[in-house]
This record gives C-alpha cells, structure tokens and sequence, in this order.
C-alpha cells in the first residue's frame, strides 16, 4: 500500500494552469507598465462596467512621492473624453472596491498611448447591436392613412415614418 503523500498531484504530472504558467509573466509585464495589481488590466470590463470598458482602457497607475493616492491613466478616443470625463467619480469608487481601500485617488484621461502614437491606436469593444422592435399594427395603419394622398413614393415613405414617430411617442405618453 502506497503512502497518499509520496504519489505525486495529478495536476503537477504533465500539464499546468495556464494561470500558474502565465502569472508571473502577466504580473512582471503589468508591474512594468504600472500596474501593482494585474486584475485591472485583466478583468477591466467587469470592474468599470460595460459602457466605460468600450470606450477606454487603463493604460498606467502611477504613484506619487508619497506613495498613497495613485493616478489611475485611461486611454479613450477624442470623443468618448467628455463621457468618460463626467463619469471619473463612480470610476474611481469602483476601481478602490477592487483593491480593497482607497488606492486610486486621481483619474486622468489621455487620448494616446504614454509609449507614442504608433500604440495610440484604440480598438475598443464594439457596442452590441439593438434589436429592432416591430411597430404596432395599429401605428402603422395610421401612418399609412395619414400620408395616402402622397403621390410621391420617396416623400409618401418619409411621411410615413415621421407619422409612425409620432405616433408611437404620444401612445407611450399616455
């Protein structure tokens, strides 16, 4: 009868995590570019949420003389800068949760790479497209009738969807 303790782990004979092979290496890449805690970079879309991850990206966390209240750096596009702009405060909460105390006192928001503008290049997530909801029957009958004596198809279809606009906007007022 063998000893539990002198057979080796199944996990060790052969293969490994791909987490325990790439840690240190993602760890020594992110501490390189500012980063003391890789999670950041990593998980950045479940820590700033949907809606700010595909319009920015961290790009550094730089740390002042004294050492407490880093400077969190956000790469976004020129015009998602305002957005992200008035949205720095619930950013910055959300990122000190992650580290557990407030470690982030400032965010800055940059439209180029810290290395350049050859890196500035942005590819952010897409938005997911939004499903296009029919029109009520209803509606559409009566932007039909609105724009019957239309003898032009062009301008007859145009009427038609002002008509249905308007239409659907004071049903759901009422």
């Amino acid at each position: 009868m063998t000893d539990a303790r002198s057979k080796p782990d199944r996990r060790t004979r052969g293969f490994e995590r791909t987490a325990k092979l790439l840690g240190s290496r993602i760890r020594k890449a992110g501490e390189s570019r500012g980063f003391a805690v890789t999670r950041l970079i990593t998980h950045w879309d479940e820590i700033a949420g949907e809606g700010i991850a595909q319009i920015s990206r961290p790009v550094e966390v730089s740390y002042g003389r004294g050492g407490f209240g880093a400077t969190l750096t956000l790469l976004t596009t020129g015009a998602n800068a305002p957005m992200l702009e008035m949205q720095k405060e619930q950013l910055r909460e959300r990122v000190n949760r992650v580290y557990g105390y407030a470690a982030i006192s400032r965010i800055r928001i940059t439209q180029t790479a810290p290395t350049g503008f050859s890196e500035g290049q942005v590819a952010f997530s897409p938005r997911k497209a939004e499903s296009v909801q029919e029109p009520d029957p209803e509606v559409t009958t009566r932007a039909r009738a609105t724009a019957d004596g239309v003898e032009s198809d062009d301008l007859r279809a145009a009427l038609e969807a002002l008509a249905a606009n308007v239409y659907t906007r004071n049903s759901s007022k009422s």
